[in-house]
């Protein structure tokens, strides 16, 4: 549940905020959406939305103030997967398979086109947008070969499961980082965290794949693992994907998961936030060009702040700043002797 007199997530990105409701009806069918709302209901209406747009997804926050429909429909041109997560009251997801609730305790999968949503008076909620090309391409990567049937996923996300509490969390992060006000817009960190949500939801949530992702927890030639981490420890300054490891590794994408999982007790993205880490440090020691930490960093694609300094000093015991100092005491210590 939220604190109605909390700001609302993300509102340092407003997109659109009206209590008129023919210039928001207006907006909306902008976006391929269409707002019904009952005249009885339009003075309480109050339309407002924030959201954060990564390269193939958004995420966002809406509210309507009064009991509103949206409507998705059929000939919809963007073929967006929707994730909606409740922060209070209820909403509900119907189409022609039936309905999902939106409230405390239960997010919503929805599909691309042709569905309705009803919003209840007072009710808001985060929703993630992922495109269906960016979703395929990932279950591709997964799976090692082009899925040969279409995508499906269950409606209802048990928010009190473990693989529910989990893309939940990955959401929650994302949004605090961007609320962040010195969050950047780096586009190598914008795709991890796309990453992370496809990986979660595709891995989390009952889909159709959901078996044959599960018979792929095979053994993986160690030349594969070999090729993987040859590849993360290459390209540590470069924008760098799961697909993109997968591909090198020759493995397919669930196999390599495991693997790493099972014999390193991480994931390849992980281990390549790690190896960055391992580098920015290598660079503090060494660097005598007079850099600020936050553009050492941001040189392998990692903006500078708390949640950084704490990823930091959790690997290696130290604030970056504090290697910076230990590493000029040390250069004057140098000095001093030869």
């Amino acid at each position: 549940m939220s604190d109605p007199s909390a700001p609302p997530p993300l509102q340092r990105r407003p997109v659109f905020a009206s209590r008129n409701a023919e210039e928001s009806r207006a907006f909306m069918q902008v976006k391929d959406f269409e707002l019904d709302l009952a005249p009885r209901n339009v003075p309480a209406f109050d339309f407002v939305a924030t959201a954060a747009y990564l390269p193939n997804s958004y995420v966002g926050y809406v509210r309507y103030g009064a009991p509103a429909r949206v409507i998705v429909p059929p000939e919809r041109r963007r073929d967006d997967f929707f994730i909606h997560l409740p922060l209070t009251g209820k909403s509900r997801v119907e189409n022609s398979a039936g309905g999902a609730l939106c409230a405390p305790g239960l997010a919503v999968v929805s599909s691309p086109a042709g569905h309705v949503m009803y919003s209840e008076a007072e009710s808001d909620r985060i929703t993630v947008s992922l495109t269906r090309s960016a979703v395929i391409g990932h279950l591709a990567s997964l799976l090692g070969d082009a899925p040969r049937r279409a995508l499906e996923f269950a409606p209802s996300i048990q928010l009190a499961t473990v693989e529910g509490r989990r893309f939940a969390r990955h959401v929650n992060l994302l949004i605090a980082d961007l609320d962040d006000p010195a969050s950047s817009r780096n586009s190598i960190l914008l795709r991890m965290y796309e990453q992370l949500l496809i990986t979660g939801l595709l891995l989390c949530q009952p889909n159709t794949y959901t078996d044959a992702l599960s018979r792929l927890e095979k053994s993986m030639a160690p030349r594969a693992v070999k090729r993987a981490i040859d590849y993360i420890e290459g390209n540590l300054d470069q924008h760098v994907t799961l697909t993109d490891i997968v591909s090198a590794s020759g493995a397919p994408g669930r196999t390599l998961l495991k693997h790493f999982h099972d014999h390193y007790g991480t994931s390849p993205m992980r281990r390549l936030r790690d190896a960055r880490l391992g580098r920015i440090r290598q660079e503090l020691l060494r660097s005598q060009t007079g850099k600020t930490v936050a553009e050492v960093a941001l040189d392998f694609g990692i903006q500078h702040g708390g949640r950084f300094a704490a990823e930091y000093r959790r690997l290696f015991g130290e604030t970056p700043s504090e290697t910076v100092r230990r590493a000029g005491r040390l250069r004057k210590i140098a000095r001093v002797r030869y």
